[in-house]
């Protein structure tokens, strides 16, 4: 028996981890893929909140030269006026946000999970998880695993869990690395369009590219020649990086939002993917789940020598995050469907609102300390 099973090694579950490692508390990992390296160049959106997260967590170090700084979001819609510029000088911030790899922030994480001595089965797919006990597979060999606390991270999304709110976008985002004609200065684009928002986000010398589209053209424009492909692109997006010149092997993943919850109960609880899933736009998603794993650490180090499965932690942790994700989920779901319509009226209401804000700079300083720091309840 151990105090703490987290299910998943993924970033979300081994930032935990980490949180917990001098919490004097036995934890143990399971992870359902083999030990080393993960093949994964996705860009992960890292909000300056974050930042500070994994600097406590010791882990920020290890991505120097890893990370590009997001200095301006610049948000608009194709075709119409109004547009918004979100500066991290304004703030008195290095940067709004930063975009890594997906295997360069898990390696970092995993590097230092191994300095912690932090136990982790790996190849070890669990196969039922309820309150204190958790059944898993390591080769041939099936095996539960009972603890006080039974969080489900990452790695918890192939398992049957009851959702209380499901939205299919009926779309998908496609995704690759894109050039553009002019360099991109730190500067990264939402670009509001009639079929959804194209993301552009500084990475290296490129751009991570996410591409909001609908799902019966997603087949179509994974298949398209890349001269092809960079021309659909310039004709959605537009001309404000100039033409794009050349592109990277293009994936899709379809678009929903799913809100787990209320369903924790004492003795499991839900963190990361697998409490939440959003839709890109914002990049909020991994944001909010590192928020997860940094306040269920600290509910946890709270508890000092009390027990983890008690009804009280649990209700200490969603009251701690019940500003946050609904919040999150709200704002997100508003932005997709606001500029989901494209008729002169609202094109023009919403130009007007884009407007306002960028003249208004504690409102719009407000909206990005939210996006920065989510809605904060601690």
């Amino acid at each position: 028996m151990t105090d703490v099973v987290l299910v998943g090694g993924g970033p979300v579950g081994l930032s935990l981890a980490l949180a917990l490692r001098d919490s004097g508390r036995g934890l143990t990992v399971l992870e359902a893929r083999p030990p080393g390296p993960v093949s994964d160049a996705r860009a992960i959106v890292l909000s300056h909140g974050s930042r500070l997260i994994l600097e406590r967590l010791g882990v920020w170090a290890a991505l120097a030269g890893q990370v590009t700084a997001i200095t301006t979001i610049h948000v608009s819609q194709r075709g119409h006026f109004g547009r918004t510029l979100l500066n991290a000088a304004d703030l008195e911030v290095p940067a709004m946000g930063y975009t890594v790899t997906y295997e360069a922030l898990q390696a970092a994480l995993a590097e230092q999970a191994i300095k912690a001595e932090v136990e982790i089965r790996y190849a070890a797919p669990v196969t039922e998880a309820k309150p204190g006990r958790v059944t898993y597979r390591q080769g041939d060999t099936t095996a539960d695993l009972v603890a006080d606390l039974v969080v489900l991270a990452e790695g918890g999304r192939g398992l049957p869990l009851a959702e209380s709110t499901v939205k299919d976008y009926q779309q998908s985002a496609v995704v690759c690395w894109v050039e553009s004609e002019r360099p991109h200065a730190g500067r990264a684009y939402e670009r509001f369009t009639p079929e959804g928002p194209i993301a552009l986000l500084p990475m290296g010398s490129r751009y991570a590219l996410v591409w909001t589209t609908p799902t019966d053209q997603v087949a179509e424009r994974l298949g398209l020649a890349d001269s092809d492909f960079l021309r659909t692109l310039y004709a959605a997006f537009g001309e404000r990086q100039g033409r794009f010149v050349a592109a990277g092997v293009r994936t899709a993943f379809p678009l929903r939002m799913a809100l787990r919850g209320p369903g924790d109960t004492a003795g499991l609880v839900r963190i990361g993917n697998a409490a939440q899933l959003l839709h890109p736009v914002a990049g909020q998603g991994f944001n909010l789940g590192l928020r997860d794993a940094w306040q269920l650490a600290e509910c946890i180090l709270d508890s000092a020598s009390g027990t983890l499965d008690a009804a009280d932690l649990m209700l200490r942790y969603s009251r701690a995050r019940g500003a946050d994700v609904p919040a999150g989920a709200r704002m997100t779901d508003f932005l997709v469907d606001v500029f989901a319509h494209d008729p002169p009226v609202i094109a023009g209401l919403r130009g007007a609102a884009l407007t306002a804000l960028d003249l208004l700079p504690p409102l719009k300083n407000g909206f990005a300390r939210k996006m920065m720091h989510g809605a904060r309840t601690w």
